[in-house]
């Protein structure tokens, strides 16, 4: 049986030895090309100067539990720092932190959730320690990356506080990480809250319960955070008594005599595995950002969106400005409209208002204009000048298409004299590549604008022609109510006067004809308001239908322009994607990582070799 194991260990450490030369070469390769790659920093090739000396790397033990549950406290305790890891009543983090030996304090972010932190504690020599945030947030925000870490741990800690031990909620927790088969232990944490014979209770309690509801009997520490950092100090005991009462020397116990040379031989590589990945990683980043080449081809690329960019800016000022003059000539014809309205109705012409209203009531005004009566609205309208600013609107909204397509001509000419400067001075090899010509468009599509033309036409038409027959039809239904009101009171009077005077009604006939005439100027006002609102609606339809054109015109301009560049925006973007040499080797390394990680997972595994 000897021979049988002695065989069975010299395979393994063959397999070890096998995929630490391989990861040795791999490692030295990386660091034989960090050198060359610009901006990476410093301490990168350190870390993996770093892991090619790394010491033995244990195996992964993963704190999981509630947040405020204790396992930052834990493992600061189990370091001897109390601030290490960061604590506090409510969740202070939501990374993933792993904790592995380093010969000075250092946190590294090792990209996406986690950080890995290095300290030197001669524990972290045995295991690494896996600090999660609150499992509220694991097996939800956290899931994909937590899992990583549950998968490949070798022991999950699931921590809670003494006084909410086996909740439902940390029985739920338990099932779900029982399904990833990992051994797992609970450690209750502040016992130091309860008696020697209450700490016997809650763990017979959390052993009764995890048999009756899971089928389950895992080993149960008491622990207390608190006791067991007062005990240690920069990783010294200082109270060899209190870190007993702390229950902590279970986690050394456990250490020193649970581990089997499988995990220690495993666990050794992943550790400087796990650095490589992550500076090459940043060192793939940092080849595609500082290529001198493509960084050129991609400067051009840029300096053409820029101006791509700057040109529609500069279209779309064309069109704000045009359609501000639009809404000034809108804004000017309605308080044109506005004053000729006041002055029909304003009192001293109520007499003539109501002549005019007589007029209409008997039928006169159709005999005096021969059937065609007179409008007065269309009158008052031409003495304010309110159509002159609606006349303008054509003159305005037309300039608008020759001032975009002029900037649009002008500035596809700049743009190919730009882009033929720059494939001048792009190398000769590079420069044969280019598919296509830069040269000006051959012709200009203008019906974008044209298009819009009949709607402009329809609002000004609106403008000027219904908008002052609506006026005219709304003043003279006014004026023939002011017209019959007052026809109504001299009626009144009439009979007043053969019936038998009397002064009283006499005097209030009298001040209810007044009260006709003041309402002249009312009505006016509320007429105004509305013609008011009214323009302004025009207004924002005549701005949106020539919006709509000119949208769509300036669109088709920056096609121009961009197929005017078109042939060496495309010979950038094909350069771009050439990888240079450095990336090769990156690529190169990285499949070399990818099938040393899976060869470590497998370490120990084959034919049952020391397999758990």
């Amino acid at each position: 049986m000897t021979d049988v194991n002695d065989k069975q260990e010299e395979k393994l450490l063959a397999a070890y030895e096998a995929i630490r030369r391989r990861e040795y070469e791999l490692i030295n390769e990386l660091l034989e090309i960090l050198p060359k790659i610009d901006t990476l920093d410093e301490d990168k090739l350190a870390q993996v100067r770093d892991a090619l000396f790394h010491a033995d790397h244990p195996f992964l033990v993963v704190f999981v539990g509630p947040f405020s549950s204790g396992k930052s406290s834990l493992i600061n305790a189990l370091m001897g720092s109390k601030d290490l890891l960061a604590v506090g009543p409510v969740p202070t983090t939501d990374r993933i932190s792993i904790l592995r030996y380093g010969d000075d304090a250092q946190r590294m972010n090792s990209g996406g959730e986690v950080d890995t932190v290095f300290y030197p504690s001669p524990l972290l020599k045995k295991v690494s320690f896996v600090d999660t945030p609150g499992l509220e947030s694991v097996f939800q925000k956290h899931e994909e990356t937590t899992r990583k870490f549950l998968h490949r741990s070798d022991v999950v800690i699931l921590t809670m506080l003494a006084t909410q031990a086996m909740t439902q909620r940390n029985l739920d927790y338990m099932q779900q990480l029982r399904e990833y088969g990992k051994k797992l232990i609970i450690v209750v944490n502040q016992a130091d809250l309860l008696s020697a014979e209450e700490r016997e209770q809650v763990r017979n309690y959390v052993l009764e319960q995890s048999e009756d509801k899971l089928n389950f009997k895992p080993e149960v520490w008491m622990v207390s955070a608190k006791q067991g950092l007062q005990a240690r100090t920069n990783g010294e005991i200082t109270d060899e008594a209190l870190w007993q009462a702390s229950g902590l020397h279970r986690f050394e116990q456990y250490i020193d005599e649970q581990l089997d040379d499988v995990q220690r031989l495993r666990q050794k590589l992943q550790t400087p595995l796990q650095i490589a990945q992550n500076v090459h990683r940043i060192a793939a980043d940092a080849v595609k950002a500082n290529q001198a080449v493509l960084d050129q081809y991609q400067g051009i690329a840029d300096n053409v969106n820029s101006q791509l960019q700057a040109y529609r800016r500069e279209q779309e000022k064309i069109v704000r400005e045009t359609n501000e003059q639009i809404a000034e000539k809108f804004n000017e014809a309605a308080r044109r409209g506005g004053e000729a309205i006041r002055d029909i109705f304003q009192l001293g012409r109520s007499l003539g208002s109501l002549r005019i209203g007589l007029f209409d009531l008997i039928g006169l005004s159709r005999i005096f204009q021969r059937g065609k009566p007179t409008s007065y609205a269309r009158l008052a309208f031409e003495r304010a000048k309110v159509y002159e600013p609606i006349n303008e609107l054509p003159t305005i909204a037309d300039k608008l298409g020759p001032a975009l397509e002029g900037k649009d001509l002008q500035d596809t000419d700049d743009l190919v004299k730009y882009a033929q400067k720059e494939i001048n001075a792009l190398p000769e090899t590079i420069r044969g590549k280019i598919i296509g010509d830069i040269k000006p468009p051959v012709k200009y599509d203008r019906t974008a604008l044209q298009a819009v033309r009949p709607e402009l036409e329809q609002i000004e038409t609106e403008a000027r022609i219904t908008e002052t027959e609506q006026i005219e039809r709304r003043l003279r239904s006014v004026l023939f109510g002011l017209a019959l009101w007052e026809v109504l009171i001299f009626v009144g009077v009439i009979a007043l006067l053969l019936t038998g005077f009397d002064i009283g009604i006499f005097l209030l006939l009298l001040l209810l004809a007044m009260l006709g005439l003041l309402a002249m100027p009312v009505a006016g006002r509320i007429l105004e308001i509305n013609y008011r609102n009214r323009m302004n609606t025009l207004q924002q339809r005549y701005i949106e239908a020539l919006s709509k054109g000119s949208d769509k015109q300036v669109e088709y301009g920056m096609t121009l322009r961009r197929d005017v560049v078109a042939p060496l925006t495309r010979l950038v973007e094909a350069q771009t994607q050439l990888q240079t040499e450095q990336m090769n080797q990156l690529q190169k390394i990285e499949r070399e990582m990818i099938q040393v990680e899976s060869d470590l997972t497998k370490l120990g595994k084959k034919r049952g070799i020391f397999s758990r």
